[in-house]
């Protein structure tokens, strides 16, 4: 297996430590790809019935035996279980050197794997830019979704073909990037949950009987103009230089929701900044806005 050359990785047996929601769609996904699932460590009943459901070929075992019988292990486990994970396989001798270890943590590079990369791993970060749910559905999701990936030099091509053949487009992220990488994706896909869940809470305090129904075409208007025009597709009161309706929005946030108030303010003084900067707003114009955002 020359996993460090070739741009078309050799059938491969692959291991996975951490077959949760995330681990069995990729696992899935590279079975799809014509790689074969060996073996698998599950500690939840719920785990363990996904190995059952979808690899029934696939031996229940320990992390080590998962290593000893595969040629790609994916480590899918929580951000926070990973290092402790990587480090117990070194110190336990684990046979990792030859293989190739796999986590698809948004936060981590390769860095994390480093205990065992001395001992021989070859080292990659796959992380899908997508959430899954655990139905049957979500092997699916991964199709035409970015994944963000860090490998040394030697195992980008081989990291790149994975990627592709599980139907993913590779986009490759610096070690020293992953922090900020991860936390733009957490800036969006984490907070639009508040923003919207927020927004309903006062379209009830409003009136409003089926906010979701309301929301629902502005925001999938919205999403699609910032995906396509940035800072151009900025609508609303705010890029307009409408101080009286944001001194309005302030005052009727305040007293039906204090504690959204903060998180308005932050975002409108965002806004005034990036809609001054792409030129939508005249610089008086964000002078007065500025001075109803004002900290309160």
């Amino acid at each position: 297996m020359e996993t460090g050359t070739s741009e078309h990785p050799a059938r491969l047996r692959v291991g996975v430590i951490g077959p949760g929601r995330a681990g069995t769609a990729l696992a899935r996904a590279l079975a799809r790809a014509g790689h074969r699932v060996t073996a698998a460590t599950a500690v939840s009943a719920a785990s363990t019935q996904r190995v059952r459901e979808y690899f029934p070929r696939a031996r229940l075992t320990d992390p080590a035996g998962v290593l000893h019988d595969a040629d790609l292990v994916l480590l899918t486990v929580p951000d926070d279980v990973l290092p402790g994970l990587v480090a117990g396989l070194a110190a336990t001798g684990a046979p990792v050197a030859g293989r190739l270890l796999a986590h698809a943590s948004g936060a981590h590079g390769i860095r994390v794997l480093d205990p065992a990369t001395r001992d021989g791993a070859l080292p990659l970060a796959l992380h899908p830019v997508m959430t899954f749910t655990g139905r049957d559905d979500d092997v699916d999701r991964i199709k035409g979704v970015s994944f963000g990936v860090t490998a040394p030099d030697q195992l980008r091509p081989a990291a790149e073909a994975l990627v592709i053949e599980m139907g993913g487009e590779p986009v490759f992220i610096a070690e020293e990037n992953r922090a900020l990488y991860h936390a733009a994706l957490a800036f969006a896909a984490n907070h639009i949950v508040t923003l919207v869940a927020q927004a309903a809470d006062l379209l009830r305090a409003a009136g409003a009987d089926n906010p979701n129904r309301m929301l629902g075409p502005l925001l999938g208007a919205a999403l699609d103009n910032a995906l396509r025009f940035g800072d151009a597709g900025l609508t609303g009161p705010v890029a307009r230089g409408d101080e009286g309706t944001v001194a309005a929005h302030v005052a009727a946030i305040k007293s039906a929701e204090p504690g959204a108030l903060g998180a308005y303010l932050a975002l409108a003084r965002l806004t005034a900044d990036r809609a001054l900067a792409a030129g939508l707003l005249s610089p008086e114009d964000a002078a007065r806005l500025l001075g109803v955002l004002g900290d309160r």
